[in-house]
């Protein structure tokens, strides 16, 4: 699969070029099979070789482990640290068995108000439409002719932007209200229940929290912002029956999403790292609240491996 001589140079590349940075890769599922509705989330396919790949020409670390080299200054080459986000289920059915396949240690970020049985707001909306048996929906006063996947794609991503930054509370009761106008079912839970996350840590994989209900923080009173954040730490103490001591921002945009008030209140409830979906690496000057991250999208090993070298120097 892999052409070793190009793989090989891309290797010595990142060692030269990426001399003490750390890659730290952010996913949020791990398919069985393709969704013409999310064509950017890695099949189990698509993730094997990802993973082989990271186990044959990076250094793959716990997040522990990163922090401890990023404290020191001491980061192997081509260190990276693979994290997924929200708590899905398919992170323990379908991403575990791969991961551990390889060795690769890694963190997942759950967002503790979804591991009852209800999905987030965002899939809730994608399913809408993505029900093959409708071809309108109607959205507030809007009919919305729903065409090919293409077209699907395009209408769902204009109404998750719509919804993503009204408040919490008027966010989700569109989507109630967009169920009740349009008589839709709710589709299965996709997102690990209590006793799920608790055997994906005992795997081996660090939990890390993402907040109860996965907020644009900023937009928040600090009161709320603390409730947000402490409550899922506490949450997964309580499941877990261990010390949880890593974050990540919902959305994650540094100014947009949160700002210093956050990062201010996830160092005083204890959390040793955060992480952002700002772009780029991270090194020994970077705040271990404020560690960068980078969505790997590439479908070929060469593209994904080149990509990879080029984060570290850009």
């Amino acid at each position: 699969m892999f052409n070793a001589l190009l793989h090989h140079s891309l290797q010595l590349a990142g060692k030269y070029c990426g001399r003490h940075k750390l890659n730290i890769l952010i996913y949020h599922q791990v398919l069985a099979e393709a969704d013409p509705m999310r064509p950017s989330e890695p099949t189990a396919e698509v993730f094997d070789w990802q993973m082989q790949l990271l186990r044959h020409y990076f250094t793959p670390l716990s997040l522990d482990e990163a922090l401890q080299h990023l404290k020191h200054n001491t980061l192997p080459a081509n260190a990276v640290c693979v994290t997924f986000d929200d708590g899905y289920l398919n992170n323990l059915t379908v991403a575990q068995p791969i991961l551990a396949k390889y060795a690769i240690p890694a963190t997942v970020y759950v967002a503790t108000g979804f591991s009852n049985g209800l999905n987030m707001w965002n899939d809730r909306l994608i399913h809408l439409f993505a029900d093959a048996t409708r071809q309108q929906l109607t959205l507030d006063d809007n009919l919305v002719t729903l065409g090919d996947w293409q077209n699907r794609r395009s209408q769902a991503q204009q109404w998750l932007k719509k919804l993503k930054y009204l408040p919490l509370n008027e966010r989700l009761a569109k989507i109630d209200q967009f169920y009740q106008q349009n008589k839709a079912t709710e589709q299965a839970p996709l997102m690990m229940a209590p006793a799920q996350i608790k055997q994906l840590a005992q795997y081996g994989v660090t939990i890390g929290a993402h907040t109860v209900n996965h907020p644009i923080l900023k937009v928040l009173p600090e009161e709320q912002q603390q409730q947000e954040i402490s409550r899922s730490k506490q949450q997964l103490e309580a499941w877990l029956g261990q010390s949880v001591q890593h974050f990540a921002y919902p959305n994650g945009v540094q100014g947009v999403d949160f700002d210093d008030t956050t990062t201010e209140i996830v160092k005083r409830s204890g959390f040793a790292s955060a992480v952002v979906t700002n772009w780029g690496v991270s090194d020994a000057n970077t705040a271990p609240h404020l560690l960068k991250r980078f969505t790997p999208w590439d479908k070929t090993p060469a593209r994904f491996h080149l990509r990879l070298i080029k984060n570290m120097v850009s």
